[in-house]
């Protein structure tokens, strides 16, 4: 998978993975890097889906509607890229926090859901129900950031509440922060995710 990985100043700091949102590409997220963990390292990956040439990381049938085989199939990619990038970087496979806008926080929320041990924390912003109708992993060491719009366009706030019921069920401690400013990933959002990640390894 294309990505880029930058070695971080404090070795025992979380490695950082970001996942874009549609369209996006694997730069983009890597300015929130010094906001919410400065000493850390990043990985930050490129989905290998194109739609009408935009990069994604699974593909979708409609608006909102996805494409549940090509999802599990590409959370599966995901999970072995994670593995032999951290064999190939030399960072802790057990101390990764996913941080993903939109499409690559459902991607993310996937990983979650699919390979519970994969991360040992998530930042998911503005994300949408991965899978239904699944048994759920044991999350209890997992905890979750949501950032989401009350009147996000994309993600309705009904979506964002089943969500995190599901994450709660499967044992998470899920902490949501409400902005209203649609779908748009803010500043205030983020720094809200910064001073949730340091309270997690204080």
């Amino acid at each position: 998978m294309i990505h880029i990985y930058r070695q971080g100043t404090d070795a025992k700091a979380p490695t950082l993975v970001f996942f874009h949102g549609t369209g996006g590409t694997e730069r983009d997220l890597i300015p929130l890097a010094p906001i919410l963990s400065p000493s850390s390292s990043v990985l930050s990956v490129r989905g290998n889906v194109l739609e009408n040439g935009m990069p994604r990381f699974f593909r979708r049938l409609a608006e909102g509607v996805f494409d549940e085989e090509d999802l599990v199939f590409r959370t599966k990619e995901l999970a072995e890229f994670l593995d032999h990038a951290a064999a190939e970087y030399g960072f802790d496979r057990g101390n990764v926090v996913a941080v993903g806008y939109s499409n690559g926080a459902n991607i993310a929320g996937s990983l979650l859901l699919h390979y519970p041990d994969a991360l040992r924390a998530a930042i998911l912003f503005h994300p949408m129900v991965p899978r239904r109708g699944i048994a759920l992993p044991d999350l209890t060491r997992t905890p979750i950031f949501i950032g989401a719009g009350r009147n996000d366009p994309i993600c309705s706030p009904q979506e964002t509440e089943e969500l995190e019921g599901l994450l709660r069920n499967a044992g998470s401690s899920v902490s949501v922060h409400w902005e209203n400013q649609g779908h748009r990933l803010t500043q205030s959002e983020t720094e809200a995710s910064a001073k949730w990640l340091r309270e997690q390894f204080q």
